[in-house]
């Protein structure tokens, strides 16, 4: 049997992670507003059909819906992955299947003078200096940022980033929806 206020909880996160209102998912799947809203709070049963209506406008499949998910908090060394990216040290993307998730982090080791850049896209970014130092252009502007600063813009503009000083930089870098 299953829990309705689990079934009602995972609903919820998929119409937040699909940026709807309680409204605009009920008008979608032809529902109302009301019974969306007890469903996510597990107070009242749900048909299949209106289950499959409600993942169709999610665009989730139902066995995808029901597949047990073990949520993972903590990643190791051995979970990361080292991305190529041309002209850069280290492109270490630190979340499995992050760019299935909402934000996707990676750490990014530069030697100096090597570059790191990133096309505009439709969100943000956020950055934090782990060692060394950064030189930044962004919608032209230049700044530098040294170990224990961050950065922090929206994806509109193109972004170089660059190793300064004499030895290796590294960085968290983080963009949210995933970038990289």
């Amino acid at each position: 049997m299953v829990d309705l206020e689990e079934l009602g909880g995972r609903i919820r996160r998929l119409r937040l992670a699909a940026e709807m209102t309680q409204e605009e998912l009920a008008e979608r799947s032809d529902l109302t507003a009301g019974f969306i809203s007890q469903v996510e709070r597990g107070k009242t049963s749900i048909s299949i059909d209106s289950l499959m209506m409600i993942l169709e406008t999610l665009n989730v499949h139902i066995s995808d819906f029901f597949r047990p998910t073990e949520e993972r908090i903590v990643f190791t060394d051995e979970d990361t992955i080292d991305l190529e990216r041309e002209g850069v040290s280290h492109f270490l993307s630190l979340v499995p299947g992050a760019a299935s998730r909402t934000m996707e982090p990676v750490k990014v080791t530069l030697a100096p003078g090597e570059r790191a850049r990133l096309d505009p896209f439709s969100g943000e970014q956020f950055g934090y200096v782990l060692k060394g130092e950064i030189n930044i252009a962004y919608g032209g502007q230049k700044t530098s940022a040294k170990k224990g600063e961050s950065f922090y813009s929206a994806g509109m503009h193109e972004i170089k980033i660059t190793g300064a000083g004499r030895n290796d930089s590294e960085y968290l870098w983080i963009t949210s929806p995933p970038y990289f």
